[in-house]
């Protein structure tokens, strides 16, 4: 019997790329949907999957790449427009009949949130909850492991992680890779009948603060590491003093304040990667081993010790962006009132067990 066509967006990103390669070990045809070619693109090339090259924003181009699929990974770039994004998806799989999405979302996803983002996504999976003949997955993880390895140079070079996540002894965090993340996307692809309606969240082994992730990051460098927590107002100078687009600096400031929150605790550890995914979740370790050695800023090295003393000074001497005034140039949805997902009831319903949340119900919000 002939396997069902799967379309996989952001197909070249951390989690998209994981997601096609998983598909097509499993024997799916799958249609890789990339902005432009590669080396990314070309592994997935190589892997057998059919790449698609166009803009996802465009509705033109997302009506012909979905043609003749039969199920869709919606992988979201964290970039401007989501909501646009996620309009044209939702368009494109109505008029093709897909019969199954599997979202990536949020954890944090709420239509209350302070967080323009966070609250497209949400607005996102109901575009599709909505569709008569397509049934949705969620697929909610929190804090991604990748994000701590955005500072592993600084960890290598300068014995330092600076990161804006508050007190170090907190267990605020079970973070799951990359490859975990897309088990539970895959298998939800997989399996429609079983997975339809449903939320699941990913999540590494155990909860852990920031001293123990620092700690961990340590060893597998060997070296002392000391974790510095960062005030909302370096952590804003470290993101302008790497570039990094205005949509990064509203909305990260805001998924920090979550953590410190314990908004990314909230629940423990799941085990959607074994269930759904069909996998022992990684532990922290492994997962710091991989890009320790993929990552040549962790080589100890004079140029690389140079190269992070220079971003350190950068950050020091960068100004300190305004954040009303980034909104207000993007012209953002300002809420009357929101509310953080920790503190909103709704969400706690949707996502907290000790709420009444249970993950092997369908939901009707996410």
């Amino acid at each position: 019997m002939k396997k069902p066509n799967i379309l996989v967006t952001s197909a070249s990103g951390k989690t998209g790329q994981a997601i096609t390669l998983q598909l097509l070990e499993r024997g799916y045809p799958v249609r890789a949907f990339v902005r432009r070619k590669d080396a990314r693109s070309d592994r997935l090339t190589s892997a057998g999957a059919e790449l698609f090259v166009g803009d996802q924003y465009a509705i033109a181009d997302m009506r012909n790449a979905m043609k003749g699929m039969q199920r869709v990974s919606h992988c979201a770039p964290t970039a401007p427009n989501g909501l646009h994004f996620g309009a044209a998806l939702a368009i494109a799989a109505f008029e093709e009949r897909i019969e199954h999405i599997v979202t990536i979302g949020q954890w944090l996803a709420n239509p209350h949130h302070p967080s323009q983002s966070t609250r497209e996504s949400w607005l996102n999976d109901q575009l599709i909850r909505m569709m008569p003949d397509t049934t949705l997955t969620v697929n909610n993880p929190g804090w991604f492991a990748d994000n701590y390895f955005v500072v592993l140079g600084s960890a290598a070079q300068l014995g330092m992680l600076p990161m804006p996540l508050g007190d170090g002894d907190a267990l605020n965090n079970a973070p799951p890779s990359n490859e975990d993340i897309a088990a539970v996307s895959v298998g939800a692809l997989c399996d429609p009948a079983t997975h339809a309606g449903k939320i699941y969240r990913p999540t590494g082994p155990e909860l852990l603060s920031m001293n123990q992730i620092t700690a961990t990051i340590g060893n597998v460098l060997g070296r002392k590491v000391k974790y510095m927590p960062l005030s909302e107002r370096m952590f804003l100078k470290a993101m302008r003093s790497q570039n990094m687009p205005n949509m990064f600096l509203t909305e990260m400031v805001r998924y920090a304040d979550e953590y410190r929150r314990g908004t990314f605790a909230v629940g423990g550890t799941t085990d959607a990667v074994h269930q759904v995914g069909g996998r022992e979740p990684e532990d922290f370790t492994s997962i710091t081993r991989r890009y320790v050695e993929k990552m040549p800023e962790t080589k100890r090295s004079l140029d690389n010790w140079r190269r992070e003393m220079l971003g350190f000074m950068k950050i020091l001497l960068t100004r300190t962006p305004d954040l009303d005034r980034l909104k207000d140039q993007r012209d953002y949805v300002r809420l009357a009132t929101s509310a953080f997902s920790n503190d909103d009831p709704d969400w706690r319903t949707t996502h907290d067990p000790s709420a009444g949340y249970r993950p092997d119900v369908p939901n009707t919000s996410s």
